[in-house]
Protein backbone atom coordinates (compact mmCIF):
# COMPACT_ATOMS: atom_id res chain seq x y z
CA UNK A 1 0.00 0.00 0.00
CA UNK A 2 1.03 3.59 -0.69
CA UNK A 3 1.00 6.44 1.41
CA UNK A 4 -2.23 6.61 3.78
CA UNK A 5 -2.14 10.33 3.33
CA UNK A 6 -1.50 12.54 0.25
CA UNK A 7 -2.44 16.14 -0.85
CA UNK A 8 -6.01 16.53 0.12
CA UNK A 9 -8.60 18.01 -2.53
CA UNK A 10 -11.85 20.05 -1.31
CA UNK A 11 -13.93 16.78 -1.37
CA UNK A 12 -11.55 13.76 -0.43
CA UNK A 13 -8.97 13.95 2.25
CA UNK A 14 -6.42 11.92 -0.03
CA UNK A 15 -4.88 12.25 -3.43
CA UNK A 16 -4.99 8.84 -4.87
CA UNK A 17 -2.10 10.27 -7.69
CA UNK A 18 -0.07 11.57 -5.31
CA UNK A 19 1.59 8.17 -4.30
CA UNK A 20 3.07 7.85 -8.18
CA UNK A 21 4.72 11.59 -7.99
CA UNK A 22 8.80 11.38 -8.51
CA UNK A 23 10.48 13.36 -6.07
CA UNK A 24 14.11 14.82 -6.44
CA UNK A 25 16.44 13.69 -3.12
CA UNK A 26 19.24 14.64 -4.45
CA UNK A 27 18.95 17.40 -7.20
CA UNK A 28 21.84 16.81 -9.91
CA UNK A 29 21.56 18.53 -13.10
CA UNK A 30 24.25 17.93 -15.98
CA UNK A 31 23.04 20.82 -18.79
CA UNK A 32 20.05 20.29 -19.40
CA UNK A 33 19.99 16.79 -18.16
CA UNK A 34 18.19 16.18 -15.41
CA UNK A 35 20.19 12.94 -13.49
CA UNK A 36 18.98 13.87 -10.11
CA UNK A 37 18.41 11.06 -7.17
CA UNK A 38 14.59 10.48 -6.71
CA UNK A 39 12.32 8.77 -4.73
CA UNK A 40 11.91 5.83 -7.21
CA UNK A 41 15.88 5.58 -7.16
CA UNK A 42 16.09 5.05 -3.77
CA UNK A 43 13.09 2.39 -3.56
CA UNK A 44 15.51 0.32 -6.13
CA UNK A 45 17.97 0.95 -4.13
CA UNK A 46 16.06 -0.50 -0.77
CA UNK A 47 14.64 -3.36 -3.33
CA UNK A 48 18.30 -4.81 -4.12
CA UNK A 49 19.91 -4.48 -0.70
CA UNK A 50 16.06 -6.17 0.78
CA UNK A 51 17.17 -8.74 -1.90
CA UNK A 52 20.60 -8.96 -1.14
CA UNK A 53 19.98 -9.31 2.91
CA UNK A 54 17.51 -11.92 2.53
CA UNK A 55 19.27 -14.25 0.49
CA UNK A 56 22.62 -13.91 2.80
CA UNK A 57 20.32 -14.24 5.50
CA UNK A 58 18.61 -17.32 4.30
CA UNK A 59 21.14 -18.95 2.90
CA UNK A 60 24.80 -17.85 4.93
CA UNK A 61 23.80 -21.04 7.42
CA UNK A 62 22.77 -23.50 4.34
CA UNK A 63 21.07 -26.27 7.10
CA UNK A 64 21.01 -29.53 5.68
CA UNK A 65 16.97 -28.78 7.48
CA UNK A 66 16.48 -25.53 5.85
CA UNK A 67 14.37 -23.08 8.23
CA UNK A 68 11.67 -20.58 6.80
CA UNK A 69 13.30 -18.47 5.53
CA UNK A 70 15.84 -20.84 3.82
CA UNK A 71 12.74 -22.92 2.72
CA UNK A 72 11.25 -19.53 1.03
CA UNK A 73 14.63 -18.87 -0.80
CA UNK A 74 14.82 -22.24 -2.18
CA UNK A 75 11.34 -21.94 -3.05
CA UNK A 76 12.04 -18.95 -4.92
CA UNK A 77 14.87 -20.58 -6.84
CA UNK A 78 13.16 -24.08 -7.69
CA UNK A 79 10.45 -22.09 -8.83
CA UNK A 80 12.37 -20.05 -11.59
CA UNK A 81 14.75 -23.32 -12.36
CA UNK A 82 11.78 -25.13 -13.48
CA UNK A 83 10.45 -22.20 -15.07
CA UNK A 84 13.63 -21.97 -17.26
CA UNK A 85 14.03 -25.78 -17.70
CA UNK A 86 10.53 -26.12 -19.01
CA UNK A 87 9.63 -23.16 -21.06
CA UNK A 88 13.15 -22.67 -22.31
CA UNK A 89 15.23 -26.39 -21.81
CA UNK A 90 18.44 -26.63 -21.20
CA UNK A 91 19.49 -24.17 -23.19
CA UNK A 92 18.09 -21.83 -20.87
CA UNK A 93 20.24 -22.66 -17.98
CA UNK A 94 23.05 -20.46 -19.06
CA UNK A 95 20.61 -17.17 -18.79
CA UNK A 96 19.28 -18.68 -15.50
CA UNK A 97 20.66 -15.64 -12.77
CA UNK A 98 19.51 -13.20 -15.55
CA UNK A 99 15.70 -14.49 -15.24
CA UNK A 100 16.21 -15.04 -11.87
CA UNK A 101 17.66 -11.55 -10.93
CA UNK A 102 14.92 -9.97 -13.05
CA UNK A 103 11.98 -11.97 -11.44
CA UNK A 104 13.39 -11.18 -7.46
CA UNK A 105 13.93 -7.42 -8.86
CA UNK A 106 10.03 -7.38 -10.04
CA UNK A 107 8.90 -9.19 -7.30
CA UNK A 108 10.40 -7.74 -4.13
CA UNK A 109 9.85 -4.06 -6.19
CA UNK A 110 5.51 -5.18 -6.37
CA UNK A 111 5.44 -6.43 -2.64
CA UNK A 112 7.57 -3.69 -1.12
CA UNK A 113 4.93 -0.87 -2.77
CA UNK A 114 2.92 -2.53 -0.57
CA UNK A 115 4.17 -0.62 2.53
CA UNK A 116 2.81 2.24 3.72
CA UNK A 117 4.63 5.82 2.96
CA UNK A 118 6.30 3.47 0.14
CA UNK A 119 6.86 3.88 -3.42
CA UNK A 120 6.24 1.54 -5.98
CA UNK A 121 8.50 1.76 -9.17
CA UNK A 122 7.09 -0.85 -10.98
CA UNK A 123 3.88 1.29 -11.28
CA UNK A 124 5.45 3.72 -13.66
CA UNK A 125 5.31 3.22 -17.12
CA UNK A 126 9.28 4.68 -18.00
CA UNK A 127 10.76 2.16 -14.98
CA UNK A 128 8.57 -1.44 -16.81
CA UNK A 129 9.23 -0.27 -20.18
CA UNK A 130 12.85 0.31 -19.98
CA UNK A 131 12.59 -3.51 -18.63
CA UNK A 132 10.91 -4.75 -21.42
CA UNK A 133 12.96 -3.13 -23.96
CA UNK A 134 16.18 -4.62 -22.39
CA UNK A 135 14.41 -8.40 -22.75
CA UNK A 136 13.59 -7.30 -26.39
CA UNK A 137 16.76 -6.09 -27.80
CA UNK A 138 18.18 -8.96 -25.19
CA UNK A 139 16.03 -11.98 -26.68
CA UNK A 140 16.21 -10.38 -30.53
CA UNK A 141 20.13 -10.27 -30.42
CA UNK A 142 19.99 -13.93 -29.36
CA UNK A 143 17.96 -14.87 -32.18
CA UNK A 144 20.28 -13.61 -34.91
CA UNK A 145 23.16 -14.84 -32.77
CA UNK A 146 22.23 -18.13 -32.93
CA UNK A 147 20.55 -18.31 -36.38
CA UNK A 148 21.90 -15.51 -37.85
CA UNK A 149 19.33 -14.16 -40.84
CA UNK A 150 17.03 -17.48 -40.84
CA UNK A 151 15.67 -15.73 -37.47
CA UNK A 152 13.61 -14.01 -40.06
CA UNK A 153 12.08 -16.87 -40.42
CA UNK A 154 10.34 -16.15 -37.46
CA UNK A 155 7.82 -13.73 -39.32
CA UNK A 156 6.77 -16.22 -41.75
CA UNK A 157 5.11 -19.71 -40.31
CA UNK A 158 6.82 -22.68 -41.54
CA UNK A 159 4.44 -24.54 -44.12
CA UNK A 160 2.27 -21.66 -44.36
CA UNK A 161 2.00 -20.90 -48.43
CA UNK A 162 4.04 -18.37 -50.27
CA UNK A 163 1.42 -16.47 -51.35
CA UNK A 164 -0.04 -15.59 -47.78
CA UNK A 165 3.34 -13.36 -46.99
CA UNK A 166 1.90 -10.25 -47.46
CA UNK A 167 -0.72 -10.70 -45.00
CA UNK A 168 1.14 -13.16 -42.03
CA UNK A 169 4.63 -11.01 -42.13
CA UNK A 170 3.02 -7.65 -41.36
CA UNK A 171 0.84 -9.63 -38.70
CA UNK A 172 4.13 -11.58 -37.60
CA UNK A 173 5.95 -8.39 -37.16
CA UNK A 174 3.74 -6.25 -35.49
CA UNK A 175 3.00 -8.96 -33.11
CA UNK A 176 6.93 -9.09 -32.52
CA UNK A 177 7.56 -5.40 -32.02
CA UNK A 178 4.55 -5.27 -29.37
CA UNK A 179 6.42 -7.18 -27.18
CA UNK A 180 8.09 -4.77 -25.15
CA UNK A 181 4.56 -2.67 -24.97
CA UNK A 182 2.51 -5.31 -23.58
CA UNK A 183 4.86 -6.65 -21.72
CA UNK A 184 5.66 -3.69 -19.82
CA UNK A 185 1.88 -2.32 -19.91
CA UNK A 186 0.84 -5.23 -17.91
CA UNK A 187 2.80 -4.89 -15.06
CA UNK A 188 2.38 -0.95 -14.97
CA UNK A 189 -1.05 -1.18 -15.24
CA UNK A 190 -1.89 -3.27 -12.86
CA UNK A 191 0.34 -2.06 -10.22
CA UNK A 192 -1.01 1.28 -10.60
CA UNK A 193 -4.69 0.35 -10.57
CA UNK A 194 -4.27 -1.47 -7.30
CA UNK A 195 -2.44 1.46 -5.72
CA UNK A 196 -5.16 3.87 -6.75
CA UNK A 197 -8.02 1.56 -5.36
CA UNK A 198 -6.09 1.28 -1.90
CA UNK A 199 -5.47 4.69 -1.47
CA UNK A 200 -9.23 5.43 -2.31
CA UNK A 201 -10.71 3.48 0.06
CA UNK A 202 -8.02 4.39 2.28
CA UNK A 203 -9.85 8.05 2.13
CA UNK A 204 -12.71 6.67 2.65
CA UNK A 205 -11.59 4.98 5.95
CA UNK A 206 -10.08 8.43 7.06
CA UNK A 207 -13.52 10.30 5.62
CA UNK A 208 -15.95 8.23 7.55
CA UNK A 209 -14.30 8.46 10.83
CA UNK A 210 -16.52 5.46 12.70
CA UNK A 211 -18.26 4.48 10.38
CA UNK A 212 -15.56 3.28 8.56
CA UNK A 213 -15.43 0.28 9.69
CA UNK A 214 -16.44 -1.34 6.74
CA UNK A 215 -14.15 0.37 4.14
CA UNK A 216 -11.33 -0.48 6.58
CA UNK A 217 -12.13 -4.30 5.90
CA UNK A 218 -12.45 -3.89 2.34
CA UNK A 219 -9.14 -1.77 2.44
CA UNK A 220 -7.76 -5.55 4.33
CA UNK A 221 -9.00 -7.32 1.70
CA UNK A 222 -7.87 -5.54 -1.02
CA UNK A 223 -4.42 -4.87 0.35
CA UNK A 224 -4.21 -8.88 0.44
CA UNK A 225 -5.48 -9.29 -2.91
CA UNK A 226 -2.85 -6.90 -4.21
CA UNK A 227 0.16 -8.38 -2.31
CA UNK A 228 -1.16 -11.69 -4.80
CA UNK A 229 -1.35 -9.41 -7.96
CA UNK A 230 2.11 -8.40 -6.90
CA UNK A 231 3.41 -12.10 -6.65
CA UNK A 232 1.34 -13.10 -10.00
CA UNK A 233 2.44 -9.71 -11.72
CA UNK A 234 5.71 -11.12 -10.76
CA UNK A 235 5.69 -14.31 -12.00
CA UNK A 236 4.06 -13.22 -15.34
CA UNK A 237 6.69 -10.64 -16.17
CA UNK A 238 9.44 -13.54 -16.14
CA UNK A 239 7.45 -16.19 -17.82
CA UNK A 240 7.17 -13.94 -20.59
CA UNK A 241 10.48 -13.30 -20.75
CA UNK A 242 10.87 -17.28 -20.67
CA UNK A 243 8.65 -17.78 -23.74
CA UNK A 244 10.39 -15.00 -25.66
CA UNK A 245 13.86 -16.72 -24.93
CA UNK A 246 12.70 -19.51 -25.58
CA UNK A 247 11.23 -18.28 -29.62
CA UNK A 248 14.90 -16.60 -29.65
CA UNK A 249 16.73 -20.21 -29.02
CA UNK A 250 14.05 -22.44 -30.88
CA UNK A 251 11.79 -20.45 -33.32
CA UNK A 252 8.54 -21.44 -33.67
Amino acid sequence: MAELTGAPDKDFPVDPLHQFEIQPILPIQVGNLDLSFTNSSLWMIITIVAITAFFFLSTGGRALVPGRMQSVAELFYETIANMVRENVGTEGRRYFPFIFSLFLFVLFGNTLGVIPSSFTFTSHIVVTFFMAIVIFVAVTVIGFARHGAGYLRMFFPHGAPLWTAVILVPIELISYLSRPISLSMRLFANMMAGHILLKVFAGFVLMMGVAGVIPLAALVGITALELLVAVLQAYIFTILTCVYLHDAIHMH
